[in-house]
């Protein structure tokens, strides 16, 4: 039970985050405490899978949290009790662990997701004082008044000026708030993570959300909402903020989680299916009004990360399927994905709706 909150905790999640901070690889491990994620554990107890079920398919967060040795028996008997309940399996954002077991399998198939950068934290300092532009944007944030400090996890937890924060965030969004790997409802559920918080002008402009990753020695930035007025340099301030505090405990790695659709990590020769990366290219140009994949890549990318690391989704089947695609839209729906993209119009007319009338009034 997490101390101070009065908030209840099943013995299922505090038993996955045990297993977490003492297995946990993959960027995304953590994740799997959040709200809506299943877990399961294998009959030896050393090993944890989070997951939710869409379209007779378990999504699972990033890959099994185990030791490396115990990798494929833990993905293979969860893989077997999936079959035996008419399931199959999708490890989403699987990276080089996972994917190296699977690469040549002719059981499963693979993806490109995207790409995440990642720094090295011992760096991040000297990088800061090379990048002119990037420093121009933090000084602009801090002539705006804005300052950045870390909360403790019982200020934090449930606040309502960071809930206003995040809601107002959301809610300039072209789609619904999504769930499973990119879940918004995080502040009840603190432990174990850190938040930094942009105050100024007039009260909180911003915060970050920081997951562990504990056998790297590093951590995810896992959420960085703020609100749409904040200052230039609001998100860059606290994102260096957070980098400085973090290489000062000592860490090591860091990174802001999955740019999906990026190809600017080195894949070597493998390709997608053609027709995958046609609709996935299509989905870029396009999906603008809902999602700047462009934007969010082009963000990260201006901090100059010193790597892209690959991330793709696993999934048991021998080539990929539009039924994969649609259980993975589900998972992050939380529902049917033809829901999903009516409440993303629906919010999408309203903007241009309150755009027009803005405009005609003045």
């Amino acid at each position: 039970m997490p101390e101070d909150t009065g908030i209840l905790e099943s013995p299922s999640i505090a038993r996955a985050r045990k297993l977490v901070l003492a297995h946990g690889w993959n960027s995304t491990a953590f994740q799997i405490v959040n709200p809506g994620i299943r877990q399961w554990f294998p009959p030896e107890g050393d090993a944890v899978v989070g997951y939710v079920t869409a379209n007779k398919m378990r999504i699972v967060v990033g890959a099994p949290v185990c030791t490396l040795e115990r990798l494929p028996k833990v993905a293979g008997d969860f893989e077997r009790e999936a079959r035996e309940a008419g399931e199959r399996v999708c490890y989403f954002a699987a990276e080089e662990r996972l994917d190296s077991i699977y690469a040549d399998s002719a059981d499963h198939t693979r993806f490109l997701l995207g790409a995440q950068p990642v720094w090295r934290l011992r760096v991040w300092e000297h990088l800061v004082r090379s990048h002119r532009s990037l420093r121009a944007q933090l000084n602009r944030a801090r002539n705006k008044g804005v300052t950045v400090s870390e909360w403790p996890i019982e200020r934090a937890t449930c606040d309502p000026e960071l809930n206003a924060c995040l809601h107002t965030w959301l809610g300039s969004k072209g789609l619904p708030p999504l769930h499973f790997m990119v879940e918004s409802d995080t502040l009840a559920r603190l432990e174990g993570r850190r938040v930094f918080v942009a105050d100024g002008g007039g009260g909180v402009q911003g915060f970050v959300v920081l997951s562990p990753v504990p056998t790297r020695n590093g951590w995810l930035f896992e959420q960085f909402p703020h609100r749409p007025g904040a200052p230039n340099g609001t998100v860059e301030l606290m994102i260096d903020t957070a980098m400085r505090t973090l290489a000062a405990d000592g860490h090591e790695y860091a990174t802001l989680g999955l740019s999906p659709l990026s190809t600017r990590a080195d894949v070597g020769p493998f390709r997608d299916p053609i027709w995958l990366m046609l609709l996935l290219s299509w989905l870029r140009r396009h999906g603008r009004r809902f999602y700047n994949f462009d934007g969010l890549d082009a963000f990260k990318a201006k901090l100059r990360p010193d790597r892209w690391e690959p991330v793709f989704a696993v999934s048991t089947e021998p080539q990929v399927s539009f039924r994969t695609l649609y259980a993975i839209t589900s998972a992050f729906g939380g529902n049917s994905p033809l829901r999903l993209l009516g409440g993303g119009l629906t919010r999408a007319a309203a903007a241009e709706f309150r755009w027009l009338r803005q405009r005609f009034s003045q």
